[in-house]
């Protein structure tokens, strides 16, 4: 069974315009290996931006007179990129998927009363690994201002104040789905886990074999034209800790999430193998009542 995957990244108003040319895709050309160019023509809108992201943001605050005291430092701008596995989507297929994502849009509308208006943008991609949805939307709050009039605030930080903000989304955007006909289960908490949320491209930087080889390509071994040994030390000391601390501490560090996450399974199994002992053990107890009670039941008719 597939999981349904939300993740939140926050961006100040410098990150903008980098993010906008990959999300509306206005490069002619990408590092991002993943991306196939000629898959392209399948991305779609949700919700299409009518100027870049910054100017999109401007006119939004101005239409809907935006509170909040904005800083050069200051997140104004929320990303969720909503996505699952390509098992899943293929089992769905084409008509489910795109509900899938139009269900998921209207969870964000809905979330903490967000609203429509607060959207910049949802772009829909199929041309990289597995379909994903790219959603921007300006973190407001519902509030009320020192005279109790209520206002729209613009305030990163009071939309994710609570220390569990991102387990009530996960566990939100679970439900929404479910309850919409998804067949999806829930992963477990990270407090379980004990293993963080990595963006993609974390993931990409710790698991990927073409990185790896490019960083061992680096490593060059640069001696002096008449080296002696010490020379020699040298320079193999420092090829070597750049081998331990680019590639094998990052792998390193990911398997053993990765045992914390079966340790974690293993316990849960074992609370359930608990579970179903105890209620055999009250089958066989009432049982055995049964039993005593029908023997009893026939003495009294003898």
């Amino acid at each position: 069974m597939s999981y349904a995957i939300i993740r939140n990244a926050k961006y100040k108003r410098e990150n903008l315009k980098a993010v906008y040319r990959h999300n509306e895709r206005k490069n002619k050309n990408y590092s991002n290996k993943d991306i196939d160019k000629t898959k392209s023509y399948l991305n779609y809108a949700l919700k299409e931006p009518e100027f870049n992201y910054e100017k999109q943001i401007d006119k939004i605050r101005e239409k809907y007179d935006l509170k909040g005291q904005i800083k050069t430092v200051s997140n104004i701008v929320c990303e969720y990129v909503i996505t699952s596995d390509n098992d899943f989507f293929k089992r769905i297929g084409e008509k489910e998927t795109k509900r899938y994502f139009e269900t998921a849009y209207k969870f964000v509308c809905e979330y903490k009363d967000l609203g429509e208006q607060y959207i910049l943008s949802a772009k829909v991609h199929y041309d990289e690994r597995s379909p994903h949805m790219h959603l921007l939307f300006l973190p407001v709050v519902h509030t009320t201002d020192k005279k109790g009039n209520n206002i729209d605030k613009l305030a990163c930080s009071e939309f994710w104040k609570a220390k569990d903000s991102y387990r009530q989304l996960q566990n939100a955007f679970f439900e929404y789905m479910v309850s919409n006909g998804f067949d999806f289960k829930r992963g477990l908490p990270k407090e379980e886990t004990n293993r963080e949320h990595y963006t993609v491209k974390e993931y990409k930087n710790i698991t990927n074999f073409e990185k790896t080889k490019e960083t061992l390509k680096s490593i060059k071994l640069e001696l002096p034209e008449i080296p002696d040994l010490k020379d020699i030390k040298k320079v193999m000391i420092g090829r070597d800790e750049k081998i331990l601390n680019d590639i094998i501490k990052p792998k390193d560090k990911l398997i053993e999430e990765l045992y914390q996450d079966n340790v974690a399974l293993h316990k849960e199994l074992s609370k359930q193998a608990k579970t179903i002992e105890e209620a055999e053990k009250y089958q066989n107890e009432r049982d055995k009542i049964i039993a005593d009670n029908k023997e009893l039941n026939n003495t009294v008719k003898i």
